[in-house]
């Protein structure tokens, strides 16, 4: 679950709640919701609030608009004796310009390159990772949060920037910066072996989460099958067999890495709408093309990761000053929603073909991917004791007596559905 802390819940008499008044009430939410995880958005110090937190002066500071560090740890202490993971994003790749904080910091390129022009597309100072100071500051600055406040992973945002220069391919592979993140995931997974490390990449670079040859991170946003995915739904329906590909092509290439299905805060802002706004046709239409969606991203290998405010179908774009508009549960079909989110997360924790071994290729198996006509879907996932069987329908007709192959005789229990009326569908009686 990715939660930017001060918009989850919003300012309560003019003032954002501390990280320990937060950590109960998310807990509780989490939990019901069936997360394992809380990924929280980058809680370094930084001076404007519209950066979201990827503008940090501070890397080795806490976040002071929520507390001090004492009040960090007991937000982490408090999630982890609910059993919840606490995951941190962390900007490897630049920096706020404020004279406070790392430009020219003693009126020479200390932390940036010397080109005085060399600015990130952000209009942020890109760090020199060539340079073994620089190089030392991030790494001990990862170390820091992982030592002094047991965060259990660490997502490294901007990835394809540290690879490519600019993060343009064409512009070539920035060696040094490859090799500083060849070496801080070695360096932590040498000192924290149990801690996760997770590229936000959107490049096309081979092997990131393998080591050795490659860069050493344990996960990978899989940003193609988010693009392809919403690209696809986008459509009308009467075009979607066109397009087919869209939504096969990632088993394709899923197993190359360890990849993590993302639907995070860059899909609900900057005019891009929300996940449920992006689906085509009518508000209904909409939202039984986002519960089919949600069924489809669940039950596809890989783990998975949420923003805040999806689970309840928001059609408001995310505002950083504004809390989630949980007044929305008060109408019937975003209640349904968060209920089918809800039932998604019980279902996905509670059965090992889902989460266990889901980058074995023996665990997964289509049985029907070129039902272009009627824009049909259906898969197996396999679990150690039990085998589940899938069938999407992206289109807008129903079909009846449709015929799909099972991996073996025996009685199968239909155990959602995502018309049934319990989820504002047209199914009576559930």
């Amino acid at each position: 679950y990715e939660i930017h802390l001060g918009s989850w819940l919003g300012k309560v008499d003019g003032r954002f709640l501390s990280y320990e008044e937060i950590a109960p009430r998310l807990i509780s939410y989490v939990k019901e919701h069936g997360f394992t995880h809380v990924e929280v958005m980058p809680v370094t110090q930084y001076p404007f609030d519209g950066s979201w937190g990827y503008q940090v002066v501070g890397y080795y500071s806490i976040d002071s608009r929520y507390g001090n560090p004492k009040q960090f740890m007991s937000f982490v202490d408090q999630l982890h004796q609910a059993g919840i993971g606490v995951i941190l994003d962390f900007v490897p790749v630049h920096f706020a310009v404020d004279p406070h904080g790392l430009a020219r910091f003693d009126g020479s390129a200390v932390y940036e390159y010397d080109n005085e022009n060399e600015y990130s597309q952000w209009g942020s100072k890109n760090f020199d990772l060539g340079k073994d100071p620089v190089r030392s500051f991030l790494m001990s600055s990862v170390n820091f949060f992982i030592e002094k406040f047991h965060v259990d992973g660490v997502r490294f945002d901007a990835v394809s920037n540290v690879i490519y220069w600019d993060g343009n391919c064409d512009r070539g592979i920035n060696q040094g910066a490859v090799d500083f993140v060849k070496r801080v995931n070695y360096k932590m997974h040498d000192m924290h072996s149990d801690v996760m490390m997770i590229a936000e990449d959107s490049s096309a670079y081979g092997q990131v989460t393998k080591g050795n040859e490659g860069l050493g991170f344990d996960y990978k946003w899989d940003l193609g099958w988010m693009n392809d995915t919403l690209s696809y739904l986008k459509r009308d329906p009467i075009y979607r067999k066109w397009h087919h590909h869209d939504v096969t092509f990632s088993m394709a290439y899923f197993y190359s890495e360890r990849f993590i299905l993302p639907f995070s805060h860059d899909e609900a802002v900057h005019g891009k709408a929300t996940i449920v706004d992006k689906m085509w046709g009518s508000y209904e239409d909409k939202f039984a093309q986002a519960r089919a969606l949600y069924v489809y991203m669940f039950t596809h290998p890989g783990k998975k990761l949420n923003f805040m405010g999806n689970e309840i179908g928001q059609l408001r774009e995310w505002d950083e000053q504004k809390s989630c508009d949980w007044f929305l549960l008060d109408y019937p079909m975003h209640d349904a929603f968060e209920h089918l989110c809800e039932d998604l997360g019980k279902i996905y924790t509670e059965n090992d073909a889902f989460f266990d071994q889901d980058y074995d290729p023996s665990r997964f198996c289509w049985i029907d991917a070129d039902n272009v006509g009627q824009n049909t879907f259906s898969f197996i996932r396999r679990g150690s004791k039990k085998d589940f069987v899938i069938i999407m329908n992206f289109s807008t007709n129903p079909y009846d007596h449709q015929q799909f192959g099972v991996p073996c005789k025996g009685k199968y229990k239909e155990i959602l559905n995502t018309e049934w009326d319990k989820y504002n569908g047209n199914l009576k009686g559930h």
